[in-house]
């Protein structure tokens, strides 16, 4: 697992194939806390209704923090399976 504390609000969480996933709100834990506007509900794969509500991404599937961006371990439709609601 990734360094979580490198992780910073409003950086960009992108797939291992470079696809959005989300937006950081904050890191709670060895959880990624997305912001509640941009939480997964435009990725394709994503099931329901997602808007509305956070979404967290394990810390687990972070693969590295560069720049401005988290990026998974996962690409982006598998990595939507396993978000969590809230």
């Amino acid at each position: 697992m990734a360094d979580l504390s490198q992780i910073q609000e409003h950086m960009e969480v992108i797939g291992a194939d470079g696809v959005h996933v989300g937006t950081v709100d904050k890191v709670e834990g060895d959880r990624i806390k997305l912001t509640k506007k941009d939480s997964g509900a435009d990725v394709e794969g994503a099931e329901g209704d997602h808007a509305g509500h956070h979404h967290y991404i394990s810390g687990g599937l972070v693969a590295e923090v560069e720049d401005e961006t988290v990026r998974l371990s996962a690409n982006a439709d598998v990595a939507v399976t396993f978000e969590e609601e809230a």
